[in-house]
């Protein structure tokens, strides 16, 4: 029933009708994971299998198999569900961090300006001693309502955004501010945070476009790192059921039966990898230019604020006690609780994506190094040396396509049996008579 997702996206693009090898080669899945994906759903959705003469099994799906699958199980349900309530719930945390920075330069502000108010007052009634007869200042009491959000419920940590489905990053459409002020803080998520399943993919994709038979210089470009005895390729066979051939002068080619077989004939449109597998450099946001220098602006103001008030606290006591007096003591004392997480806050808005900033800057180049390493593997197969070159020809007496066309089964549970046999029957009776007439 937990049918991994890849193998659900690729039924569709694969106009419904695959085969394990298929599915492996669009997905990168491992090949043992799709076949026992595949019958699972075939029994749960509807599928139907076809057995060619051959042996080879393909799968075919109703077009709303997804629908069937989801009305069976109530968990399919559940789980769809919630995921749609964590895409609200998430935009709000990363709305959130922009809304609490708004409100802290604000709630910072108020108080600014009513201990100057204070201090203004008092000054023109010339009396220190007893100035708060003569502050007239409103009681505000809509700042406790400001004191709320800075609870410590709003700060439970940055969620990270490999959490979600990880897709690979693309660049989406201009964000609104809020949304730009959580990026500004903690980026936008791993841009490589699928870098396994697109090496597999790609991997599966380079077998196919080989007919299934490979040497290892045709991988490399896809690994990390190689090794001279060519043990990277282990993963590989196991993945996908492969086998190591040994060509007359020591050489080893890797061919892979069950990714010969297909449900369609894909030489009119073949898949076509690309040439080494590439990592995205880490981007510090994705906000526009213009939301980051504002980001920045407010922090720096946010950050000020708080220390101009952490200086007017200490500095102005006696007036601060006025005010408690005088009818702002609860929005000050709500002022005087928050206080270190206004600051806190004002810190780390400004730390956290300079610390970042310097991490990517560290960061980057190794990537860099790595995709460099992996383009240089891959242009050693642009002009092969003799040897590579005999080995490229060996492999390719191991390459093969078998195309599981409707017109060779022998067997398929979409239809009676009984009426499979009688149909098989005059097929037989068809061609013995055909076979007849042109022998005499």
């Amino acid at each position: 029933m937990a049918t991994p997702a890849p193998l659900l996206e690729a039924i569709p693009q694969l106009d419904y009708r695959v085969t394990p090898g298929d599915v492996a080669t669009k997905t990168g899945l491992d090949l043992q994971m799709a076949q026992q994906g595949l019958v699972e759903l075939a029994a749960d959705a509807g599928g139907h299998l076809q057995v060619a003469e051959s042996g080879d099994i393909a799968y075919v799906f109703p077009k709303n198999f997804r629908t069937i699958q989801r009305n069976k199980y109530w968990q399919i349900r559940a789980r769809e569900t919630a995921a749609q309530v964590w895409q609200w719930v998430f935009y709000g945390i990363r709305i959130s961090f922009g809304v609490l920075l708004i409100l802290s330069i604000v709630v910072i502000a108020i108080a600014i300006i009513a201990i100057f108010l204070a201090i203004s007052s008092s000054n023109q009634s010339g009396n220190n001693r007893s100035r708060g007869r003569g502050i007239p200042l409103p009681r505000i009491m809509f700042i406790p309502h400001f004191g709320r959000l800075f609870s410590p419920h709003y700060y439970h940590g940055s969620p990270r955004r490999g959490r979600q489905k990880t897709k690979r990053v693309k660049q989406a459409k201009e964000m609104n501010f809020l949304e730009a002020i959580f990026s500004f803080l903690f980026g936008d998520g791993n841009p490589n945070g699928d870098l396994e399943e697109r090496r597999w993919r790609k991997i599966g994709r380079v077998i196919r476009q080989h007919r299934g038979a490979v040497v290892a210089e045709q991988i490399a470009p896809y690994w990390d790192q190689v090794d001279p005895d060519e043990d990277f390729m282990l993963p590989v066979l196991s993945r996908f059921n492969g086998y190591p051939e040994v060509s007359e002068t020591g050489g080893l080619v890797y061919y892979f039966p069950e990714l010969q077989v297909t449900a369609r004939d894909e030489k009119d449109r073949p898949w076509v990898a690309s040439h080494y597998l590439r990592e995205e450099p880490w981007q510090f946001s994705r906000a526009t230019k213009e939301q980051r220098q504002w980001a920045l602006g407010l922090g720096l103001a946010n950050f000020g604020g708080a220390l101009w008030l952490g200086y007017l606290l200490r500095t102005q006591p006696v007036i601060v006690a006025e005010l408690f007096v005088r009818g702002w003591g609860i929005p000050l004392a709500y002022v005087y609780g928050i206080y270190g997480v206004l600051l806190a806050y004002g810190i780390g808005f400004l730390l956290i994506p300079a610390v970042r900033s310097f991490w990517l800057k560290r960061r980057n180049p190794k990537l860099e190094k790595r995709n460099q390493e992996r383009g240089d593997r891959a242009q050693l197969l642009e002009n092969p040396s003799p040897e590579l070159q005999a080995k490229l020809q060996y492999a390719q007496t191991f390459a093969e396509q078998k195309v599981l066309g409707t017109d060779n089964l022998s067997y398929t549970t979409e239809t009676d049996l009984l009426d499979q046999e009688l149909s098989q029957s005059d097929r037989i009776d068809a061609e013995w008579r055909k076979r007849l007439e042109g022998g005499s």
